[in-house]
């Protein structure tokens, strides 16, 4: 479903991603796992078509990303680490627009809102201004998943998340898994990767450390008697 090969960004002299090369699978719930810097979002950009790689190559659904991007784009569905709507707009108004810009019926609103795992807690129709920080990241959710698009990336998406919230999180993120949804999804937080990933790529520094299965990565936990935490700060360390 995605494949990226040899994918390098530099800005400005700095190296973001460092000859990075994995591939996720269709129906795979893939996890790109590291502190702050360490290349996740910006390999997501690169995937979204935001941000233009230095070097390497992306393939998704079968298009080559860098020369159709248009082309890719719709297969794709992003939600970023920080989501901005205009203040003065209702949270269903925010959808209707985005509906709107993609050209989808008003019907996937109330599809969106209503048909899903996630608690939307009926805040549609409050302005934008009102919402907390989770309400906001909550909003980012629903926009991201308006077209029911077959591949979803997600940046960061419980970081604005009450524990209530990402628990809610998770079992919405089971349910697109149960429709075969494709999803790449960064994070720090472990507990996520091990609740939801199938396979985890461990990043530090810009370069790919680590790639495992879930069941590999706990493996070694139990091997080396060492919590999941233990063994991911020894993936850092070692490079």
């Amino acid at each position: 479903m995605i494949d990226i090969r040899n994918l390098t960004k530099r800005f400005n002299g700095f190296t973001a991603v460092d000859d990075v090369s994995f591939e996720v699978r269709k129906g795979e719930t893939f996890a790109l796992l590291g502190p702050n810097g360490s290349g996740k979002s910006t390999i997501l950009k690169c995937l979204a078509g935001l941000s233009q790689p230095t070097g390497g190559q992306i393939t998704v659904n079968g298009i080559d990303a860098l020369k159709n991007p248009r082309a890719s784009r719709g297969s794709l569905s992003f939600l970023p680490q920080r989501v901005g709507f205009h203040d003065c707009l209702t949270a269903h108004e925010v959808l209707d627009f985005f509906c709107r810009l993609r050209n989808l019926p008003a019907s996937r609103i109330d599809t969106v809102l209503h048909g899903s795992e996630f608690d939307f807690n009926g805040f549609s129709h409050k302005q934008v201004s009102e919402l907390s920080g989770g309400m906001r990241q909550k909003l980012g959710l629903a926009v991201a998943c308006l077209p029911d698009a077959p591949i979803l990336l997600l940046d960061e998406p419980t970081v604005s998340l009450d524990p209530a919230g990402a628990i809610g999180f998770r079992h919405f993120l089971k349910a697109l898994k149960e429709k075969e949804k494709t999803i790449v999804f960064t994070s720090h937080v472990l507990a996520d990767v091990d609740m939801l990933a199938d396979r985890v790529a461990v990043l530090v520094d810009g370069k790919l450390v680590a790639l495992e299965t879930i069941e590999a990565l706990r493996q070694k936990t139990r091997d080396r008697h060492q919590t999941l935490e233990e063994v991911y700060l020894d993936y850092a360390k070692a490079n």
